[in-house]
C-alpha cells in the first residue's frame, strides 16, 4: 500500500468512514445505487486502513474479542471413539 493512498485515508473524516461501513454492510451507496466488487474492494480496504490509523483494536471492523481464554492454557483435546451401531 502507498503512503499516498495511506496519507489520503487518514485525511478522511469520521463521517465518510461510517457511511463506507454502511454502505459495505447493506451493498448499497447512500443514493441507492448497488456498490460494484470493485467499489466494495476499495472501500473495504479504506475502512481497513483507516481503522487501523485511528481506532483502537476492539473498535475495528472485524474484530473479534476472544476474551480472557485467549490467554489460558488449554488441555489436549480428546479424540471421540465412535462405536459401531448394535445390530438390536
Amino acid at each position: 500500500m502507498s503512503e499516498v493512498y495511506r496519507q489520503s485515508v487518514r485525511q478522511m473524516d469520521r463521517k465518510t468512514y461510517d457511511r463506507l461501513v454502511d454502505a459495505l454492510a447493506i451493498g448499497r451507496w447512500p443514493d441507492g445505487r448497488t456498490l460494484s466488487n470493485e467499489q466494495r474492494q476499495s472501500a473495504m480496504q479504506a475502512v481497513i486502513t483507516w481503522g487501523e490509523l485511528h481506532l483502537a483494536p476492539e473498535e475495528r471492523v472485524g474484530f473479534i474479542d476472544k476474551g480472557s481464554k485467549a490467554n489460558e492454557v488449554r488441555d489436549d483435546p480428546t479424540p471421540l471413539n465412535w462405536k459401531e451401531p448394535s445390530g438390536d
